[in-house]
This record gives C-alpha cells, structure tokens and sequence, in this order.
C-alpha cells in the first residue's frame, strides 16, 4: 500500500503527482473554455503551444527531483489538457478525496486510477455528487482547513464556481478535530477579478508567511482573519495585476524551499529577503489556462 499524509502546504514534499502537457489537444474553441483566462488568450490568439507547456512542466520536474520528491505521472490521454492535477484530487491527512470537477473532466481522474489503486481503499472517499469541490479550493494547514467556496444563489450560473457549501460541511463532519475556515472568494467573468480558486488569491508559506490579494474575497471580515490569524508583518498582499499572473500559486516543496515562476521578481526577491530558497522556473505559458505551479501538483505525501 502506498503512504498518505498531507497536513498542510509546506512540510517537506516526498511524493507528489504532476500534472502532464503531453497531448493536450488543439487550441480549445472559445466555446470550451473553462476560465476567463483561457478564453482570452483563445480569443487573442496566444492560447500556450503544448512544446512550450511541456517544457515548462519538464523544469519542474526536474526541480522536484533535484530534491528527491518521488514524481508519478498521470496516464496519457490522447488530446486531454491534463496539466492540473490538483483540481482532480486531493489528500488531507491520510484520507485522499477524489474531487467532484466538471463533467468534462471526468476521464483526467482515470488516468491516475493507477496511482489510486495503490492508496488503502478505506481511506479514498468520494463525496455526493452534489457536493462539489476542487483540489484548488482546499489546504490543509495543521489544525486548520482552509476551503475556497462560493454561495451566492446564482452559483450554478458560474462555471467559475468550483467549491460549493455542500461540500464544506462534508469535509467538517469528516474531520470534527479541526477547525474548518471557509472563504467567499469573488466570481467574475473578468480574468482580473476571477478568484478561480482560493490559491488563486491566497497562499501560505513556511515560517508561518502568507500570500494574500485582498480583493479575491468578498467578504472583508473573512480576509481579515486571514491577517489577523498570519500577522500582518508576515503578509505579501499581491495586486490584481499579480493575481492575474497568478503570484499566490508558487509550490513549496519545503518549509525552506518554494518554486516560483521566474518572472515574479518583486515577489522572489521579498521570498529571499524572508530566508526562503526560491527556484526559478519558466511557467508563464502554463499560467495562461488560469492556474500555475500548486495546480500542476497534486502532494500524496509530506514528512
């Protein structure tokens, strides 16, 4: 049987799946876009070329592996974008959850099917289908879980919602010794003011930091906690313009190490000013489809 346990974002990685480029098919038809992002890009022409993506996920690989993450890989499928395995899945404690995405997406979880087989099959839950929830919405943080959710009445009217309440009561019930934090995050159409997910606006780091943009919240009070709970000293608060570069979605791979995209110098410098080791890799092509370095992974174990 293959060992689980994920208790929060930063602890030393040890296995990990990542996402894959290969064979992701043609530039979606603006009709197939999942994001305000991709749509975007779609519609401007610039939608990533998969050569680039590739190359992209191939440096973080390597990465990973220069510090000795055990990296499993999702099976090909063909013409199937199976970059973003943390919205498929995800593991909190020693329980793995498969998550309840978008109908589209269905086949992207069959493809780790062999990694699934491996994991206790007592401890891999799956929630009603009503309760729906992506990997991108939760984090574990110790005695915290900290979940992205939308739940305005016209939440069936955004695909951009992706976490509901349903889904935050189940995860509460299932785990009665931690204190469960549910966020309202700002739906939007418009890709600057889209919180797809709550690591889209909101990241904790080791040594008890924090990214955060005030503004994927809607509700003020909920951000403040958030400060109030990091410290404010402790906070790199990004700007829209960051989020929309994705700024919040680094990857630590330890309490001491985090990667990040190359281009986000304001924010790898102040990441090295707190004593973090940061490394450096091009993901900006990636970033395009509205997701970035946490999306790609999917973390089964942490020391």
């Amino acid at each position: 049987m293959r060992q689980i346990n994920v208790k929060n974002e930063t602890s030393r990685l040890k296995t990990v799946v990542l996402g894959t480029a290969q064979s992701c098919g043609p530039t979606p038809t603006a009709e197939e876009a999942y994001d305000p992002k991709s749509l975007e890009h779609i519609l401007a022409g610039t939608y990533p070329k998969e050569e680039d993506m590739i190359a992209e996920m191939n440096a973080f690989e390597a990465v990973l592996k220069k510090y000795n993450v055990e990296v499993l890989r999702p099976k090909l499928l063909k013409d199937c974008n199976q970059i973003f395995s943390r919205d498929i899945a995800f593991v909190i404690d020693d329980v793995f959850f498969r998550a309840n995405i978008l109908p589209d997406r269905e086949e992207e979880y069959l493809a780790i099917q062999h990694i699934v087989d491996q994991i206790n099959p007592e401890k891999v839950v799956e929630l009603p289908e009503e309760a729906h929830i992506e990997g991108g919405d939760v984090m574990p943080w110790n005695n915290h879980i900290f979940i992205g959710t939308y739940t305005a009445e016209n939440y069936s009217h955004h695909i951009t919602a992706r976490t509901n309440k349903l889904a935050v009561e189940q995860i509460t019930k299932l785990f009665p010794n931690k204190t469960v934090k549910s966020f309202e995050l700002r739906k939007s159409t418009n890709a600057k003011e889209n919180a797809l997910h709550l690591d889209c606006c909101f990241q904790p780091l080791g040594k008890n930091k924090a990214i955060l943009h005030k503004n994927g919240f809607l509700v003020e009070e909920e951000y403040q906690w958030l400060v109030n709970f990091f410290g404010k000293e402790n906070i790199f608060e990004i700007t829209s313009d960051e989020m929309y570069q994705m700024f919040s979605n680094v990857f630590s791979i330890s309490e001491e190490v985090i990667v990040s995209e190359k281009n986000f110098t304001r924010l790898n410098n102040w990441l090295r000013e707190q004593g973090f080791t940061v490394e450096e890799i091009p993901y900006a092509e990636i970033s395009k489809q509205e997701g970035l370095l946490r999306c790609s992974t999917l973390p089964l174990l942490r020391e």
